[in-house]
C-alpha cells in the first residue's frame, strides 16, 4: 500500500510525519536535529529514501545533512558554500554597498531523475549545486554574474534565493526566485540568465519594465504543463503563460492578495492554493480566520476553504516553503503553521484536519508520495 511522508522543517528541528494512502492516522517522529532550526527538509524524487536537511545555528553556522535511510539516520555532508570569483557588491535597504555574505541555506531542490544532485538556494542570493549527495557543491556562478546583481537587494528577510523549479520536460531549463531581486530564467543549465519580471509592478518601481527589484515570494508550476507559472509576491498573485516571459494578475476575488505559499494540484494544473494574510505589517489571517483559497481557472475566482481550520481567534502565519502537495490519486494538500500546526486534506482541500499541533513554528513543509 503507497502512503505519504510529510517532511517537516521548525525553529527548533525536524520532523517526519507518515501515513497509508488513506492519510487519516500519522505517525510522527522527531525532533531531528533538536533546538537547531531547519530552514528546510527535501526529499529526491529519484529515490524515497534519500533526504536532504538545512540546519543552521548563529553559533554553529551553517550544516547540510543528508539520510539514506528515508530519515532513520543522517550524516552532515559537505558544507563549502563560498562563492566563487570575486563577490563584488549588493545593494543594502538604504541604498548603499554591501558584500556579499553568506548566511544560510534557504532551499534544497534536489533533481529529479538523479538522487545525486541536488541544488540549493542561498542567503545572500546565489544557486549552488551538488552532483556528489551534497558532499561537494559549487556555485552556479552565471546567476551572480547576471548584470543586474548589484542591484539586488535583501527583503524583510533577507536576501535569499528560496524557489528553484526545475523543468521536467528541459533539463538545461530552470528558473529561481530571489527577495527582493525578482524572477531569473536560465535555457543552458545555469551558464547565463535572464530577468523574467515583464508585468510585474511592485511598490516603489514605478514602472512594469523594472528589469529587479521585485519581492517574489514564491513560484509554482505543473510537471506536465512547465510554461505556466503561478506567483505569490509581497502583493498581488501573478501567472504566466510563456516561461516567466511576461506575467499577468490573478489576484481577483481573494480578501487580501498578500501572502506566501503557493501550490498546484497535482493532477489539475489549473487548479492553485493560496494563503492570504492581511497585509505586510500584519502577518496574520484576515479577521482571524484561517482559510486556505482555492482557484479551479488558473485564477481570479477564489473560493475559500475552510472546514477543519480555526475561523476565529487565529493569528498564525504559514510562510513560503509551508505548503505541499501528494500525488497520490486523491491530491493531499499539507500547510505549517508559526503556531505548529501542520494541517492536511485528503480531498484536495475541501476538508482539513491537523496531523500536529503544538510544534516550533513551521519554516517548511514537502511531501513525498511513497511506493
Amino acid at each position: 500500500m503507497s502512503g505519504v511522508r510529510v517532511l517537516v522543517g521548525t525553529r527548533k528541528g525536524a520532523f517526519l510525519l507518515t501515513s497509508d494512502e488513506r492519510r487519516q492516522d500519522w505517525q510522527v517522529s522527531g525532533p531531528q536535529f533538536a533546538g537547531w532550526e531547519v530552514y528546510h527538509v527535501a526529499g529526491s524524487p529519484a529515490d524515497p529514501d534519500r533526504l536532504y536537511a538545512s540546519q543552521t545555528t548563529g553559533w554553529f553556522g551553517q550544516l547540510i545533512q543528508r539520510s539514506d535511510d528515508g530519515g532513520a539516520t543522517w550524516e552532515p555532508v559537505g558544507n563549502d558554500f563560498s562563492y566563487a570569483g570575486v563577490p563584488g557588491t549588493h545593494q543594502w535597504y538604504d541604498g548603499r554597498p554591501h558584500p556579499w555574505e553568506f548566511a544560510r541555506v534557504w532551499h534544497l531542490e534536489p533533481s529529479p531523475t538523479d538522487p545525486d544532485t541536488v541544488y540549493a538556494g542561498v542567503e545572500d542570493a546565489a544557486l549552488f549545486r551538488s552532483t556528489d549527495a551534497g558532499v561537494s557543491w559549487q556555485e552556479v556562478r552565471g546567476l551572480r554574474e547576471h548584470g543586474s546583481g548589484a542591484q539586488w537587494q535583501p527583503g524583510a528577510g533577507g536576501m535569499c534565493l528560496h524557489t528553484i523549479l526545475l523543468d521536467p520536460q528541459n533539463a538545461d531549463r530552470m528558473l529561481v526566485a530571489i527577495s527582493a531581486a525578482g524572477v531569473f530564467r536560465t535555457d543552458d543549465a545555469g551558464a547565463t540568465w535572464e530577468a523574467a519580471n515583464k508585468g510585474l509592478l511592485s511598490n516603489g518601481i514605478p514602472s512594469p519594465a523594472a528589469e529587479v527589484g521585485h519581492c517574489v515570494h514564491k513560484l509554482a508550476m505543473h510537471p506536465s504543463r512547465p510554461q505556466t507559472l503561478f506567483m505569490q509576491k509581497h502583493w498581488d498573485v501573478m501567472r504566466s503563460d510563456d516561461g516567466g516571459g511576461s506575467w499577468h494578475e490573478i489576484s481577483g476575488d481573494l480578501p487580501s492578495d498578500f501572502g506566501f505559499p503557493i501550490a498546484v494540484h497535482a493532477h489539475e494544473p489549473d487548479t492553485v492554493y493560496v494563503v492570504p494574510i492581511t497585509s505586510d505589517s500584519h502577518h496574520f489571517p484576515p479577521d482571524g480566520k484561517l482559510r486556505v483559497y482555492r482557484s479551479r481557472t488558473g485564477g481570479n475566482n477564489w473560493e475559500p476553504l475552510t472546514a477543519g481550520l480555526p475561523q476565529e481567534n487565529c493569528y498564525v502565519n504559514v510562510l513560503r516553503d509551508a505548503m505541499a502537495v501528494d500525488t497520490l490519486p486523491e491530491c493531499g494538500i499539507y500547510f505549517g503553521t508559526t503556531g505548529g500546526q501542520v494541517y492536511a486534506s485528503a480531498d484536495s482541500g475541501d476538508s482539513w484536519s491537523a496531523i500536529v499541533r503544538d510544534l516550533p513554528p513551521v519554516l517548511s513543509v514537502e511531501v513525498q508520495t511513497l511506493p
